[in-house]
This record gives C-alpha cells, structure tokens and sequence, in this order.
C-alpha cells in the first residue's frame, strides 16, 4: 500500500520597500524568486507599482499602508524589508510575531546625525539577518548590533547586448544622443542619482569649473532628480558652468552609453549601479573611494578622495587627455565586472537565506 507523498509547503515572502530606492533590485528578486515557485508579496509607495511592475514580474503588490503591511505579514515565512525606513516599517508591522525578519542595507553611510543612529540600532537588531551590499555596510551593521550581518551583493542587469567602446561617438546611437545632448564636437560628461547632498553634486559643480579652460569644453550632463536642483541650477546659471540638468531620465543608460566619462563623486556609495553599468558597458569611470565603491570598482577606475573638487576635476581632465588610458579602464573595466555575482546569482543567496530562517523555525 503506497503512501500520499506529503505536499511541500510554498514560501511565502514580503518584500518592504520604503521608497523608490531599492526598487529595480526588489523587482530582479521578485522575478527570480516567482519563477522558483516562491510566493512573492511586494509592499511599497503606490508609484514604485507603475515605475517595476512587480505584478509583472510575478509577485502580488499592495499599497504600504500600515494596515496593508500588517496584513501582508500574516501569512508570511519571511519579511525582507529593502533600507533602513522599510526595516523600521517591517519591525513595527512584525512586533508580537515569530516571523524573521531580513533587512538590505542598499544605501546608508555614516555621519547621518542621532536619529539615523538610533534608527540604525533599531532596525539592526530587529532582524535576524542584515544583508549589506557592501563589506563596509556589513562593517556597520555590526557596529549597530547586528545578531547577524552578511555581505550580499545588489546586482544590476546586464545590458541586453554589448556597448561600443566609450568614445566611440560615431556609431549611429550614440551620435544621436551626443546631439540630443548638444555634446557633437565636444567630451560628455555624466552622473546619475538624485539631487540630495549626498551625492556630492556641489563638488562637481567645484570641478565643472575647472573644466571652462579645456579645449574642447566638456559637457557636464546630471540626471536625476531631487531637493537640490533649484540650488544647482542656480549655480550653473551664474558661474555659467557646461552642466545641463536633465532631470529623471528612463533612458538613463542609454546616456550613459554615448558618453567619455562617467563621474560619481558621491560621500557615500554602497553598490553604486552608476559604477556597474558605467565598467559593463566600457565608459572610463571617475569616483569617489567611499563606502562600497573601492571594493567594487578595484583598479578598474580612477578613484579620488570625497569634497576634493581640484583631484576630481584634474582626474576627469586627464583621461580626456588621454586616449590609452581611457582604453585601458575600458578593458578593465569589462573585466571587472565578469567577477561580479549575476541576478540570478543574488537570487539564489537570498533564497537560501529564507530557507536557512524558515528551517530554524521548523
């Protein structure tokens, strides 16, 4: 007489995102977890729904609501909130319940000020695992009092096929966004990140300054969208710098893609898909060496000390001047990047955690 075999149960999953930031890699992960039979919930802002598309991806979206997360949760194996506000979010929401919680330190960095020290702590210990996507944010989360803190890389997509060499302003794409850009007979510049203090945007305003005297005068272009756009533009309109603000921009890789260099003179980055997509496609990247970025980049950049406008602007200036070497950071740069963790790599290290939580509750 042959036994009924016992059905194997499905994992259920949250996914808490507090704001727009996290939103591509909370889409990668709902994707590759749907299509490995994980039942996939996504709370978050209404608008980060119509930006991903996580219905799309396989996952069910409900508004974060406090009621909507708290019901979300009921019937949750896992909660992995995506930034410290969702981790806050997600602890509130858990309280009184058995059901672990995962929190990914995205962004972050230190000097945030008392509360985000106390928010820090708070959330730190809250969750049974902090995933940091960077060595110095697993650093940190133990400082906070993390019970456990593991480095767990944010991948960004590949790009669907190979871009041209930077520079190469004559293929056909690339000539016209260069002329989109009003960037034909002249080096293009880019950044891309929201406009908040952080990413260090008045440093490179500094740095554009300097740029006036080359020949060709570089174009600076930033997009990206934020609080500090009215102070930039200001400053552009004034010092009469060669810096166009373009705002958000979906074809933001595309941009990036047509241009010489690629600069991100951020305070802090953890993972910076700036940095990843800039190595992938081969365009010469300029940074800062804070948080994640050194890690990530390794040789494959040049690399320059935060708040120095004069090394970031002699930086930049050097590799237009320099043809060879750009190509060298190109081909470092692809070479670097075969070393990262894939999607579905990420996918796999996430969903092993959940395992390893829902067997402890077992």
């Amino acid at each position: 007489m042959s036994s009924s075999p016992v059905p194997v149960p499905v994992l259920r999953t949250v996914q808490v995102l507090g704001g727009a930031s996290g939103g591509a890699h909370v889409r990668s992960l709902a994707t590759g977890l749907a299509a490995r039979g994980v039942r996939v919930t996504v709370c978050g802002p209404v608008e980060t729904e119509g930006e991903y598309d996580f219905t799309g991806a396989g996952a069910r979206f409900t508004p974060d609501a406090v009621s909507a997360l708290r019901a979300a949760c009921v019937e949750a194996d896992v909660v992995h909130a995506h930034g410290l506000r969702a981790g806050m979010r997600a602890a509130l929401a858990l309280r009184g319940r058995r059901v672990p919680l995962v929190v990914s330190w995205h962004g972050g960095g230190p000097g945030g000020g008392r509360l985000s020290l106390l928010l820090e702590r708070h959330v730190a210990r809250a969750a049974a695992i902090v995933l940091g996507a960077s060595s110095a944010q697993v650093d940190l989360a133990r400082l906070r009092g993390a019970r456990d803190a593991r480095l767990a890389a944010v991948a960004v997509a590949a790009p669907a096929a190979a871009a041209e060499p930077s520079g190469a302003s004559d293929a056909p794409d690339h000539g016209k966004v260069r002329a989109e850009l009003g960037a034909v007979e002249r080096p293009l510049l880019i950044a891309v990140g929201s406009l908040v203090p952080r990413r260090g945007y008045s440093v490179l305003l500094d740095a554009a300054r300097e740029w006036r005297n080359l020949d060709p005068m570089p174009l600076l272009v930033i997009a990206g969208e934020g609080p500090m756009r009215a102070e930039l533009a200001r400053r552009i309109q004034s010092e009469q710098l060669p810096v166009r603000l373009l705002g958000q921009r979906r074809d933001a890789a595309r941009l990036l893609a047509a241009a010489d260099v690629a600069v991100l003179p951020s305070r802090w980055e953890a993972r910076s898909p700036l940095a990843q997509e800039a190595l992938r496609t081969g365009v010469p990247l300029v940074a800062t060496a804070v948080g994640g970025v050194p890690e990530l980049v390794g040789a494959a950049g040049v690399l320059v000390p935060y708040g120095d406008a004069g090394a970031l602007a002699a930086a930049v200036a050097g590799l237009l001047a320099d043809p060879a070497r750009r190509g060298e950071l190109v081909a470092a740069g692809r070479a670097q990047a075969l070393t990262w963790p894939s999607e579905d790599d990420t996918v796999a290290q996430v969903l092993s955690v959940y395992d390893e939580l829902t067997s402890r509750r077992r």
